[in-house]
């Protein structure tokens, strides 16, 4: 993700997460801090943004910040892709555990999730703002180099819609079922 790529990121944001959509200044920042700790992609197909992702790594653990997939275009294996991606930089980047927060209500997201061996370690409490909806905390153990395509491949529930934790906010590039994914 570059940042002529936030016009069309911040029209996907706004209409998965509504208010609690991360702002302008919020993905600048951002995406300031590619490379460094930072890993942001875009998965696009003929200009438009399908999905979006992106990681914290530093040291010896990894945050999905953010993975968010067009309503249109979820069971495509979009959000698999993306995952597969971020997956693959905490690895390079030397992560051993790779953290997340979901929605407790977005079952679709956590399905994705777990086919990917994330497992549940706790609950945070009115975590999402302004809607006070509680976060489902996930790890998930990297002992190996997770490179694309070692995650269990689309099936039901693949291309989660939107997720990510509510706070603060590389290269390569990996194909997806549909559309690319890039930096």
């Amino acid at each position: 993700m570059t940042p002529s790529d936030l016009d069309l990121v911040l029209d996907l944001e706004r209409a998965l997460f509504g208010e609690e959509a991360w702002s302008r200044e919020m993905l600048t920042g951002e995406l300031r801090q590619q490379p460094a700790s930072r890993h942001y992609l875009v998965a696009e197909e003929g200009g438009a943004i399908a999905g979006y992702a992106g990681l914290l790594g530093a040291g010896w653990q990894g945050d999905v910040l953010t993975l968010a997939v067009a309503a249109d275009r979820w069971g495509e294996g979009i959000g698999s892709a993306l995952l597969d991606a971020l997956l693959a930089e905490a690895a390079r980047r030397g992560c051993t555990e790779v953290f997340l927060e979901v929605r407790t209500d977005n079952v679709r997201a956590q399905r994705l999730y777990r086919r990917y061996d994330f497992a549940e370690i706790g609950i945070r409490k009115g975590y999402y703002q302004p809607s006070g909806a509680d976060a489902l905390v996930m790890r998930r153990r990297l002992t190996r180099a997770a490179e694309p395509g070692t995650g269990p491949g689309p099936g039901p529930g693949a291309g989660a819609g939107g997720d990510r934790r509510g706070a603060g906010a590389g290269s390569g590039e990996t194909r997806g079922d549909q559309g690319q994914a890039r930096r």
